[in-house]
């Protein structure tokens, strides 16, 4: 989860420190989206301690390949962008295979 939030803080500062910021104009609707792929991972620390065996293993896996696919989709080539991206989706992956192989309780 902070990996994210630093990967987006830390690019956000690159591109305005140097001035390259793209021309991009964010609607209500894109942040909403957003706002909704960042609160997946918060989301998921409650409920992996709230949710019964079943709902919180496929609610682990089905959020991990989300959230898999946000970080590869809304990726940067910057540098400290991979370094934060790699470790995510290491995590994630390991997230998910944790949850696919629990043994029923």
């Amino acid at each position: 989860m902070f990996n994210m939030a630093f990967a987006d803080i830390l690019t956000f500062m690159l591109e305005y420190s140097t001035g390259h910021m793209p021309e991009f104009q964010a609607t209500q609707g894109f942040m909403l989206i957003a706002a909704i792929l960042v609160e997946i991972p918060i989301v998921m620390i409650f409920l992996s301690r709230v949710l019964h065996y079943k709902a919180n293993r496929w609610a682990n896996i089905i959020s991990g390949v989300v959230m898999i696919a946000f970080v590869v989709g809304g990726g940067s080539t910057y540098l400290h962008y991979m370094f934060f991206a790699a470790i995510e989706i290491l995590f994630i992956l390991l997230i998910i295979w944790y949850a696919w192989n629990w043994p029923e309780q």
